[in-house]
């Protein structure tokens, strides 16, 4: 069995909205959260080639500083019409500024003529101790690509991901809905069901 140390978690991340948006979904634990911020943590570089393998990286970076159990979240959005692009290196797309503005446009231009606009969501969730025991997980949902960008809520690729079933972009949505909904939440029952077996509380 393993136990959360010192009743702690820390998520790797130095990311406002991802930070929040993980405090919210993990209200289900009766546990202390934290974060990179309040470690001082920097983030490592990402070189893995698969959304579980960055997630991994990122957790054990801040469970092996920290000693305490950390939580980390990589997550992208993928187009078919670009052979999955930007996938992996969405965050990149953003430049070292984070300007998702500047990234959403960029997408545009290369989706401009292109008559497939589906996409996807992709998180991968990876809940790390300080000796690398790890669980890792991942949720997909998919969507089209909408412009211009719409809403103010949420971070990221939100305002230009529109989702079909309640035809808004994630956006637009109350972020109470889109808890419920996201690749994000979606990770994370898996994730729960995962730290119910092994996890003493």
């Amino acid at each position: 069995m393993r136990a959360f140390i010192d009743n702690k978690l820390v998520i790797a991340s130095n990311n406002d909205g991802k930070i929040l948006e993980l405090q919210e979904i993990l209200k289900v634990f009766d546990i202390h959260i934290l974060s990179n911020k309040d470690f001082n943590i920097t983030e490592p570089i990402e070189d893995g080639k698969t959304f579980k393998e960055n997630a991994y990286i990122k957790s054990f970076n801040t469970a092996s500083k920290t000693k305490l159990v950390s939580l980390s979240d990589d997550s992208g959005i993928s187009f078919r019409a670009l052979n999955n692009r930007p996938g992996i290196h969405s965050a990149r797309y953003a430049g070292e500024k984070k300007d998702f503005a500047l990234a959403m446009k960029k997408l545009n231009e290369e989706l401009e003529f292109k008559d497939d606009k589906s996409c996807k969501f992709t998180c991968a969730l990876s809940l790390c101790w300080p000796d690398g025991y790890n669980i890792t997980v991942q949720g997909e949902i998919c969507g089209e690509f909408s412009w211009p960008p719409s809403g103010r809520n949420g971070f990221g690729y939100d305002p230009i991901f529109y989702y079909p079933k309640l035809k808004k972009t994630f956006g637009e949505l109350d972020p109470a809905i889109k808890h419920e909904i996201s690749h994000r939440n979606l990770a994370f029952k898996k994730l729960k069901t995962e730290i119910k077996k092994i996890v003493h509380e």
